[in-house]
C-alpha cells in the first residue's frame, strides 16, 4: 500500500505557519546533518538542547504516512507548537503552497549527485524495508534513469 498517496490530500492542504522552518532535501543529501545545524542555531548553540528528543521528533517529516495507529507527519505537525521545524523530501512543485504563501524560511540542501548516489546505495543495502539495490552498476543505471527511490 502506498500510504503517502492515500493521505496526499492532507499533505497538499497542510497549513504552514509564518514562523515554520522547512528543510527540503533529496533523500540522503545531508538532511539529518542540516537538521542538527538548524536546531543548534534555534537553540543559540546550546547543544544539550539538541539532545531533548530524537531528530525525527524535533523535525517531523511532513509527508510521512504509516498505517494507523501511527500518526502521519501532518497530524504530528498540526499538534506541534510554533516555531515548527519541518522536514520534507518533496520536490519544489509538491511542497504545500501554504509554505510559499506565508513566506516560511526554507533551507534547501543539494548534494553532488555522485555522492548522493553512493550514500543512497549503501543506505539501501542496509535498509531491509527497501528492495535489494542489486549491484552498484545496476543501481547507478536505475539512479541515472530516475528509476530508484
Amino acid at each position: 500500500m502506498n500510504h503517502i498517496a492515500e493521505q496526499w490530500e492532507g499533505v497538499e492542504k497542510f497549513q504552514a505557519r509564518p514562523d515554520d522552518v522547512l528543510i527540503a532535501t533529496y533523500p540522503k543529501a545531508g538532511t539529518t546533518w542540516m537538521q542538527e545545524i538548524v536546531d543548534s542555531i534555534m537553540n543559540n548553540g546550546e547543544l544539550e538542547k539538541n539532545k531533548r528528543a530524537p531528530t525525527h521528533v524535533r523535525f517531523p517529516f511532513l509527508e510521512i504516512c504509516s498505517p494507523p495507529p501511527i500518526p502521519s507527519g501532518v497530524a504530528i505537525l498540526n499538534n506541534t507548537p510554533s516555531p515548527r521545524l519541518v522536514k520534507t523530501h518533496l520536490p519544489f512543485e509538491l511542497v504545500p503552497e501554504s509554505f510559499w504563501e506565508h513566506k516560511c524560511k526554507t533551507i534547501y540542501v543539494a548534494r553532488n549527485a555522485k555522492d548522493n548516489a553512493v550514500s543512497y546505495y549503501f543506505f539501501d543495502l542496509m535498509n531491509k524495508c527497501q528492495p535489494d539495490p542489486g549491484t552498484w552498476d545496476q543501481y547507478v543505471e536505475r539512479f541515472l534513469k530516475g528509476e530508484s527511490m
